[in-house]
């Protein structure tokens, strides 16, 4: 059984689906889907395979292959209509993947606060069992969590960040986590570096104008290496803006589906990049 949340109607336009990031769920969208609903954007959020709510008692492989798998039989079996796929973070790398494999599934692409150049899981594909074990338990800990909610976010309220952290361990405490987790982190994870290049869709990047987690450079430098993609910045905030400013988030989504109608009204609550030539340089041979 998968986890999703399906749109309160089915419309005969190319859907919205949203993913999230590494290990959460689709409850990252609980800010943002209602606003792009009330937008009348048909709107799906979906737990990637391995991560958030989704049945895995049976304990199936979670690695990229799978996911991708997983990801395209939903698809094929209630979307059935080219999507405007949405990934956060890791999300965005679990996009990238998708889009190349099967362009046919996908429309147009949003990429948030993209981590999209790491190598894979690297060298933690090479740990053995036990220490994997042992790491993958203290990713769960409320300390850790909570430290890492700290950085993602900014300057969030403590009462508010605890909040957050629990709502977003909640799925670690499905009885399958840590073997789901152990066999996602061995299997390599996700290295989309050489296949950004090939994405054929039209790409909108959203990043967090004070994201601790990801340099804005890469940002840049995926505005310079995707064939057809547009940059937005969003000022005063961390690394995932679909929770943090989910009202920046949903009017960018909404402007670049309506794109076609050459709707470009701005916020003073977001500013546009344009960037250089000879920066996109410097980027890239800095990475």
């Amino acid at each position: 059984m998968s986890s999703c949340v399906k749109p309160k109607e089915q419309t005969e336009a190319n859907p919205i689906v949203l993913l999230h990031g590494f290990d959460s769920t689709c409850l990252e969208w609980r800010y943002t889907l209602p606003l792009l609903e009330e937008a009348g954007l048909e709107t799906w959020a979906v737990d990637i395979l391995g991560w958030g709510f989704s049945d895995l008692e049976r304990l199936p492989s979670c690695d990229v292959a799978s996911k991708r798998d997983h990801l395209y039989q939903l698809w094929c079996t209630y979307i059935k209509r080219p999507m405007v796929l949405v990934g956060p973070s890791l999300g965005s790398a679990v996009a990238i993947d998708f889009s190349v494999n099967y362009p046919e599934a996908v429309d147009r692409l949003v990429l948030i606060d993209a981590c999209v150049y790491a190598e894979g899981t690297g060298s933690l594909a090479t740990l053995p069992k036990a220490l994997a074990y042992a790491g993958v338990y203290l990713l769960k800990s409320i300390p850790l969590r909570l430290y890492a909610t700290s950085l993602t976010f900014n300057g969030l309220p403590l009462s508010t960040c605890i909040d957050w952290t629990h709502i977003g361990r909640l799925h670690c405490l499905l009885p399958w986590w840590e073997d789901i987790t152990v066999n996602f982190m061995i299997s390599g994870g996700y290295n989309v570096i050489d296949q950004i290049q090939h994405v054929k869709q039209k790409a909108l990047i959203i990043w967090g104008e004070d994201d601790q987690i990801i340099d804005y450079k890469f940002a840049v430098r995926l505005h310079s290496e995707l064939p057809n993609a547009i940059l937005r910045l969003i000022p005063k905030c961390g690394h995932i803006p679909h929770v943090e400013k989910p009202d920046a988030v949903s009017r960018l989504i909404v402007e670049f589906v309506h794109s076609d109608q050459s709707q470009k009204a701005k916020s003073d609550s977001v500013s546009t990049i344009s960037v250089p030539v000879w920066l996109m340089i410097l980027v890239q041979a800095d990475s």
